[in-house]
């Protein structure tokens, strides 16, 4: 059986500075997966190259089996691969329910051509459950522009969702959160359907130990280690890493 997403042999170069120098990675459906190191490791890069935002000068991704190296962001989208980048997306003067819908829409596929309006409502219903999904729905009429941070998080991951991905592309979500609300991301993110696999770039980890099944460390573009959380909690290399202030 093909793992849902495989990334083989990435490297990236920006000039004379290998961001990625021979990276591999796999991703199994449901899989709750940490990428985690130092500034500078090559965790947004190759997050960019799963994403399709930055093509590697050699390497492979996959999704499925399939060779999608060469295909952009909105079709990697398409194909179920979505991102949440580090500051939250969303349209201020929208209320909440007008954000998800408007990312539901390119997911619709309406019963009737003929049927006016009928994608629109359709992206509402879908929209309703997500909002009490992320604990929204007391603020659903409330434009984005007005919830507090944690909140637009919040919606951006119940935007990402109305998109029915397969793979959901965290890059460091707790960002500017205060304690509470990172607490209440993890429940959040916890409580994510098993149909929608997970790959999270975070510095914060006691959030990535609470959430992931399998870690990555990468260290100056490659990999340092991988294994369960508790193989890299326990791990020399990683713990020498952190001693030298390099993690």
């Amino acid at each position: 059986m093909n793992p849902l997403l495989s990334a083989q042999d990435v490297h990236v170069r920006y000039g004379s500075l290998a961001a990625l120098a021979g990276v591999d990675l796999t991703i199994h459906d449901g899989q709750r997966h940490a990428l985690i190191g130092p500034n500078g490791a090559g965790k947004t890069t190759l997050l960019n190259v799963i994403a399709g935002a930055r093509k590697p000068q050699r390497g492979t991704v996959r999704l499925d089996g399939r060779d999608v190296s060469r295909l952009g962001p909105a079709a990697r989208a398409r194909r179920g691969i979505n991102r949440i980048h580090q500051r939250p997306a969303v349209f201020s003067t929208l209320t909440a329910t007008e954000n998800v819908v408007v990312a539901a829409l390119p997911r619709v596929i309406p019963r009737r051509r003929w049927w006016p309006g009928g994608r629109r409502r359709t992206a509402q219903r879908r929209a309703v459950p997500l909002l009490e999904q992320m604990g929204l729905a007391d603020v659903a009429a409330v434009p984005a522009g007005h919830l507090a941070h944690g909140q637009r998080r919040q919606l951006e991951i119940a935007m990402a969702l109305a998109g029915r991905p397969r793979l959901l592309l965290l890059d460091e979500p707790a960002a500017g959160l205060s304690a509470t609300e990172v607490g209440r991301l993890v429940e959040l993110l916890r409580a994510l359907p098993r149909a929608v696999a997970v790959l999270l770039v975070e510095h914060r980890l006691d959030l990535v130990y609470a959430l992931a099944d399998t870690v990555t460390v990468l260290r100056d573009g490659q990999t340092l280690a991988a294994g369960t959380p508790d193989e890299i909690r326990t791990s020399p290399l990683v713990r020498q890493a952190y001693a030298d202030g390099v993690a």
